[in-house]
């Protein structure tokens, strides 16, 4: 029998996949299982099948499950995640923090619960990462970065020093924000932006560099 802690992923599909290899090359979780959709019932993911519904999550935690996390990705809307973190919390599940063996992580950087950091991400000193994040494969967290709560970096995004990312944003594939920058809360910063400037709540911004082109209807 495992000595290992279980854990149940949340949410199937590409995302999972890249949590669930993490997981596996730590080899800190025994994966029980997915929860899905219920059309999702039976299909497999890295091996894992997809064998649970949200509905059973509650009954699941009373059985002794008390690990989760949230393996439903993000682009450009992260309500999904926010209410099965939410879900989840009010559960009473732990959510870990999952981190790559195969990162650059200073020791004072500090990582809230339930976020993902993916393979080849370097987090350098001062910088707070907080609640239900993605960092994404590759991605440059220069020092003292602030990154709220249910934000994504995507693949490739580089951030100078000082920069600040307001909870539930998403910062595109490639994009580059210069130093002291802040962004606002609930912003989509297109792919291969360039930030030199600061953008505010409740925006569309893209391009080289960066201009805001709408208004996020929240």
């Amino acid at each position: 029998m495992s000595s290992k802690e279980k854990i149940i992923l949340v949410g199937g599909g590409g995302h999972c996949k890249v949590v669930a290899s993490i997981i596996f090359e730590k080899n800190e979780y025994e994966i029980i299982g997915i929860s899905d959709l219920k059309t999702e019932i039976g299909k497999e993911i890295m091996g894992i099948k997809i064998n649970y519904i949200d509905e059973q999550l509650e009954e699941l935690y009373k059985t002794g499950i008390k690990n989760a996390f949230v393996t439903v990705g993000s682009v450009g809307n992260p309500d999904l995640r926010i209410k099965l973190f939410k879900k989840l919390k009010d559960i009473g599940f732990n959510l870990p923090v999952i981190i790559s063996k195969h990162t650059i992580i200073s020791k004072d950087v500090s990582i809230g619960e339930g976020t993902v950091i993916m393979p080849g991400v370097i987090v350098n000193p001062g910088v707070k990462i907080e609640r239900n994040c993605i960092i994404n494969t590759g991605a440059i967290i220069e020092h003292d970065c602030i990154i709220e709560d249910n934000v994504h970096i995507a693949p490739g995004v580089t951030l100078s020093g000082g920069v600040k990312i307001g909870e539930n944003s998403h910062i595109g594939t490639g994009t580059s924000i210069i130093q002291n920058i802040e962004i606002g809360k609930n912003v989509l910063i297109g792919a291969g932006s360039v930030v030199v400037n600061n953008i505010p709540d409740n925006t569309k911004a893209f391009g080289v560099p960066a201009k805001i082109k709408s208004v996020i209807d929240n």
